[in-house]
């Protein structure tokens, strides 16, 4: 029975991908490009800086400047509850992330110069996190397209462009998947399960209020962070924690 349903399914992605036009698939197409570039910032963002800097800003920034791109790009309306809600949000990630001690840090001469890096690439990345949000908001939304063919054929698409940067080093990629096959298996299949559900609920509720709700893994980050691994700055991290709860609920409400 599961053969049989496999090709139905495969039958009806088939006859959906057949009545798109150059519209769909230019869309789709751009979205991979921002998803790679995405990918490339953030990467080179490490290797530049540090993680407890691009990451929040990354973060941060992404669902602000998306939020602000459904206004501007889908004429989405955001209320005034909704636009704080938006805000608290993006001030939760920063606090979770420890944003006080970037400010700390930035007054060492020695580390100013790699914080601004930090805060530059992670902002960067930030706007390519805006640019697919906003494309796979519009493929969803206004195209009608299903969410679960965006990422599929958005995943499809980026192959070609990844490839290169994978095959540049061969022993390295082939030694990486034969230890790291089970972690990268959990993430490939949990990843899209997360963001096709990220989609739906796209199609179904502002892109505005959708985008910054997505940071609320950071306030389990907090707490897991905080109770499993010792890390400093609790009250700062529960402070940020409320604040996202806050947000979420304000855009629920705004």
């Amino acid at each position: 029975m599961r053969r049989p349903c496999h090709r139905f399914v495969a039958w009806l992605g088939v006859q959906a991908m057949a009545g798109w036009g150059a519209l769909q698939w230019t869309v789709l197409a751009a979205s991979a490009l921002v998803h790679v570039l995405y990918f490339r910032t953030l990467l080179h963002g490490y290797q530049v800086s540090d993680l407890s800097v691009v990451y929040p800003v990354a973060r941060g920034s992404g669902p602000l400047l998306s939020s602000l791109g459904a206004v501007l790009l889908l004429g989405e309306t955001l209320s005034l509850v909704s636009a704080v809600g938006a805000l608290a949000v993006v001030c939760g990630v920063f606090l979770i992330a420890g944003g006080p001690t970037l400010w700390r840090e930035a007054r060492d001469p020695a580390r100013r110069a790699r914080v601004r890096r930090g805060i530059a690439w992670g902002a960067f990345t930030g706007a390519f996190i805006a640019g697919y949000t906003v494309l796979d908001g519009y493929a969803v939304k206004v195209l009608l397209l299903s969410p679960i063919l965006v990422d599929y054929v958005g995943n499809v698409l980026r192959v070609p462009v990844m490839l290169p940067f994978a095959l540049r080093d061969p022993a390295s990629f082939k030694a990486a998947c034969r230890t790291l096959w089970r972690p990268a298996l959990v993430i490939a299949t949990l990843g899209p399960l997360s963001y096709v559900m990220v989609l739906y609920a796209v199609r179904m509720a502002p892109l505005s209020h959708v985008a910054p709700a997505r940071e609320v893994s950071m306030l389990f980050a907090a707490l897991l962070g905080g109770t499993l691994l010792g890390e400093g700055d609790r009250v700062v991290r529960l402070l940020g924690a409320a604040c996202i709860a806050a947000g979420v609920v304000a855009l629920a409400f705004g």
